[in-house]
C-alpha cells in the first residue's frame, strides 16, 4: 500500500527531527528526566492524552463498540473517570513532593533505600508488562500498513523508540505524544464528521438510526451471564479507575512541569482532550458496523480491532484508510517512548544513582546509565513481546493497570494522608501488592482456564487493592519503627510546595 508506505515515512521524518531538536538540549539529568521541568500546562495536558490513548483506544474500544454495542463503551468510561482520581488526589500532592520519579515523592517521607528498589521494581515491572502489549499491537498494524512479518514490525518500533528515548529522552517524548495525540483526536474527529454527515450531522438522528438498523439492545449494556462475570466487570473498571493514578509514565508527567498548579491544570487539559476523544468512540464503533458490516468486521480481525480502519476505507478509501492505521502506530509509539523513560528513569536514577552508587553518581555516569538501561529495556522488551506473540494478552493489560492500583496507589494515598505510614508499612504495601496480584493472576482462569482456575475472576483488582492497603497496613502495624515526626513536614510540603532544606538533601 504505498499511501501506507508514504505516511510511515512522513511520520518518521517528523519524529526524528523532533528527537534531533530535543539532543540538543539533552544535556544533564534533569533535562533526559522530566524536559527540566519546562513543560507548560497545555503541552503537558496533550502529552498525557498522548501517553494515555495508545492505539487500543482507537482500534480496540471501537472494535469492542461494533461487536458489543454499548457495553465496550464502558471501557472509555472507566478510562475517563479514573482522571479525577488523578486530579484530586495524586497530581499536585505528588508534583510538590518529587523531582524525578515516584520514588524521590516516597522519599521525601521515608528516607530509606528500601523504598526507591521497591518503587523501582515496580514502575519496572509495570512499563515492562504494558511495554508488551503495546508492541505486540505494534508488530500487528506495521505488518497490516505495510506488509512486513510481525517479528520485523516488532525490531523496527523497539528500536525506534530506543533511538527516540537515548537521544531525546523526556523533552523528544512528550513532544512526540503531542504529535501523537493532535493527529490522534484530530484524525478520530474527521472520521466522525465523516460518519455524522450521513446523518445531517446530527448525532440524534445518528443514534435512532442505530436504534432502527440494529435493534434497541445495540444501545443498552448486557447483563452479567453470573454473578462471577458481573463481579469480574466491577473488577475490572476499578482497576482502570485505580490503575491510572499509579502507572509510572502517567505519574512522571507531573514532574515534566514548573510547579503543582500546571501539574493540577495539565490534568483538567488531559481530561477534558481525552474525554472528547472516547465521546467520539461511540460513532465510530456503531458507524463502523453500519457501514462496514459486523461480519466483514469479525471477517478481517475476530476482536474487531480493525473497525476503524475499515470505517475509514469506507468512508474516505485506501487512503484514509492507511492514515488511521498511521495514527495507530504513531499512537503506540509515543506510548512506549514513554514507558521507556520511566523505566530508565527508574534504573539510572532510583537503582543506580541512589542504592548502588549512594548519590555519589556523577551527572555524565546518570545519562550513560539512564542511556545504557533504555537500550537493555528495550531489547528485553521485544523479546518478551516476540514470546507472547501467539497468546491471548489481553490479560497483561489487565495485569497492568491492577499492579498499578494494588501496588503505587496504596503507597501514593497512604504517604500523603496517614499519619502512622512508616517505612516497612510502605515497602510492604509496593511488594505485598506485587506479589498478591501475580499470584491471582497465575490461579486464574487467564493461566489455568476456566475449568481448572482455583481463583474464579479474570482481574484481580476488587481483591488485590484492598490487600495492597491492608499490606501497607499491617506491615506498619507489626513493625516498631515510628516515622510520625516527619507527617506534618509532609502535609505542609503537599499543599503549598514549600520544604526545608533538610527534607530538601533527602
Amino acid at each position: 500500500m504505498d499511501s501506507a508506505f508514504v505516511f510511515f515515512i512522513l511520520i518518521l521524518a517528523v519524529t526524528f527531527a523532533i528527537t534531533w531538536w530535543a539532543s540538543i538540549s539533552n544535556k544533564n539529568t534533569a533535562q533526559y528526566y522530566t524536559a527540566g521541568g519546562g513543560i507548560t500546562a497545555g503541552q503537558n495536558g496533550w502529552a498525557i492524552a498522548g501517553d494515555y490513548l495508545s492505539g487500543a483506544s482507537l482500534l480496540g474500544i471501537v472494535g469492542s463498540i461494533s461487536l458489543t454495542g454499548f457495553s465496550g463503551f464502558f471501557y472509555s468510561i472507566g478510562f475517563l473517570v479514573a482522571y479525577l482520581v488523578i486530579l484530586y488526589i495524586v497530581a499536585e500532592p505528588l508534583r510538590n513532593l518529587g523531582k524525578f520519579t515516584l520514588a524521590d515523592a516516597l522519599t521525601a517521607r521515608f528516607n530509606n533505600r528500601s523504598i526507591r528498589v521497591a518503587a523501582a521494581l515496580n514502575t519496572i515491572v509495570i512499563s515492562t508488562f504494558y511495554m508488551i502489549t503495546q508492541l505486540v499491537a505494534a508488530g500487528t498494524i506495521i505488518k497490516l500498513l505495510l506488509g512486513w512479518n510481525f517479528t520485523t514490525s516488532v525490531i523496527v518500533i523497539g528500536v525506534l523508540m530506543m533511538i527516540y528515548t537515548v537521544l531525546g529522552g523526556m523533552l523528544a517524548t512528550t513532544f512526540v505524544q503531542i504529535l501523537k495525540a493532535v493527529l490522534l483526536v484530530g484524525g478520530s474527529l474527521v472520521l466522525t464528521v465523516m460518519v455524522l454527515a450521513h446523518f445531517q450531522y446530527n448525532p440524534l438522528h445518528f443514534f435512532d438510526s442505530v436504534q432502527y438498523q440494529l435493534g434497541e439492545q445495540a444501545l443498552l449494556p448486557k447483563s452479567a451471564t453470573s454473578v462471577i462475570d458481573g463481579i469480574d466487570n466491577l473488577s475490572f473498571n476499578l482497576a482502570l479507575l485505580l490503575g491510572t493514578a499509579g502507572l509510572p509514565h502517567i505519574l512522571m508527567r507531573f514532574f515534566t512541569v514548573p510547579n503543582a498548579k500546571a501539574a493540577r491544570k495539565s490534568i483538567v487539559y488531559s481530561t477534558f482532550i481525552i474525554g472528547g476523544f472516547y465521546l467520539m468512540t461511540p460513532i465510530l464503533g456503531y458507524g463502523a458496523v453500519m457501514f462496514v458490516g459486523k461480519e466483514e468486521i469479525i471477517k478481517a480481525n475476530p476482536g474487531g480491532n480493525l473497525a476503524a480502519p475499515l470505517l475509514g476505507q469506507h468512508l474516505g478509501g485506501d487512503i484514509f484508510m492507511a492514515f488511521v492505521l498511521a495514527m495507530a502506530f504513531v499512537s503506540i509509539l509515543a506510548v512506549v517512548a514513554g514507558l521507556v523513560i520511566s523505566s530508565s528513569s527508574a534504573f539510572a536514577h532510583d537503582l543506580y544513582a541512589n542504592v548502588i552508587r549512594q548519590g555519589q553518581a556523577t551527572e555524565p555516569e546518570q545519562m550513560k546509565a539512564a542511556r545504557f538501561s533504555s537500550i537493555i529495556i528495550s531489547i528485553i522488551s521485544i523479546f518478551l513481546a516476540l514470546g507472547v506473540k501467539d497468546m491471548n494478552i489481553a490479560f497483561l493489560v489487565a495485569l497492568t493497570f491492577s499492579i498499578a492500583a494494588s501496588t503505587n496507589l496504596p503507597v501514593i494515598v497512604l504517604t500523603i494522608y496517614w499519619k502512622k505510614l512508616n517505612t516497612t508499612g510502605a515497602v510492604s504495601g509496593m511488594l505485598g501488592g506485587l506479589l498478591i496480584t501475580t499470584l491471582l493472576l497465575l490461579i486464574s482462569p487467564n493461566i489455568m482456564g476456566p475449568e481448572s482456575a482455583i481463583f474464579p475472576l479474570k482481574n484481580s483488582a476488587i481483591i488485590s487493592v484492598p490487600l495492597g492497603f491492608l499490606c501497607a497496613y499491617l506491615g506498619t502495624k507489626l513493625s516498631r519503627k515510628e516515622e510520625r515526626e516527619r507527617f506534618d513536614e509532609i502535609v505542609v510540603r503537599v499543599n503549598t510546595g514549600i520544604h526545608s532544606s533538610k527534607a530538601q538533601n533527602h
